[in-house]
């Protein structure tokens, strides 16, 4: 997600999500969900720092110093993190960081350049995804083996939280719908960027997103693509 502030409505929405999945994992099996939601934080720190320092590295270098000039070209995640989103993803199961503003007139192709800038967060949460799918098999390489218990146990399912939350971000971003990423993208491959009719999708944006989400779409798109990718990776890199 790289423009535009949230709307109220899509904040409700979220809220009475996340307020439903508390209660049911409080109701269910008390510690483990809190155990689960734990070992899900490095993840989500990670992959939305990342997400967001992508966008604002790729501005940057394509001649745009604003998210420069407002602290976000770093890896702190405090210069990124939107606390809904962080909620979202932490309750729900897909959030967003807080967005990278750009001044698209400084870039010196604009239509290529916004295109650049789009894509560049969902690849990096790929990279992100390859690398700890690598990681994980190293370790087993070296002899770590998979464990279920203890300390050892919980390193293991917060490696692989980080792989799949990493493709959560990448599938949920690259939905085409504003104010994902994936209607930027979409809008510089067929050149309506900088039309009115872009604008005019745009501002019912946060409306269809929340229909998807209510609608429980979000769910059908998400799952699927990240269950693929993420079996996908495991026989490419750790079979």
């Amino acid at each position: 997600m790289r423009r535009g502030n949230i709307d109220i409505s899509f904040i409700i929405i979220i809220l009475l999500l996340a307020g439903s999945s508390f209660r049911d994992g409080l109701t269910t099996d008390p510690q483990g969900w809190i155990l689960d939601k734990i070992l899900i934080v490095p993840g989500i720190i990670i992959g939305l720092t990342f997400h967001e320092f992508a966008h604002a590295f790729a501005a940057d270098r394509l001649g745009d110093n604003t998210p420069r000039l407002q602290g976000r070209v770093t890896l702190n995640p405090m210069a990124h993190i939107d606390w809904m989103g962080l909620a979202a993803l932490f309750f729900v199961g897909f959030g967003w960081g807080q967005p990278v503003q750009i001044n698209p007139y400084n870039f010196r192709n604009r239509r290529r350049d916004e295109f650049l800038v789009s894509i560049a967060g969902v690849v990096m949460n790929l990279l992100l995804a390859v690398v700890f799918t690598v990681i994980i098999k190293i370790l087993i390489v070296a002899g770590a083996g998979v464990s279920t218990a203890g300390f050892a146990g919980s390193l293991w399912t917060c490696l692989q939280n980080i792989v799949v939350i990493n493709l959560v971000l990448m599938i949920f971003n690259l939905i085409p719908v504003p104010p994902l990423d994936g209607f930027n993208i979409i809008a510089q491959i067929f050149n309506f960027g900088q039309k009115e009719v872009y604008w005019k999708i745009y501002q019912y944006g946060n409306w269809l997103l929340v229909i998807l989400i209510v609608t429980g779409i979000t769910g059908l798109i998400i799952s699927p693509c990240v269950n693929f990718m993420y079996s996908l990776l495991v026989n490419l890199i750790i079979y």
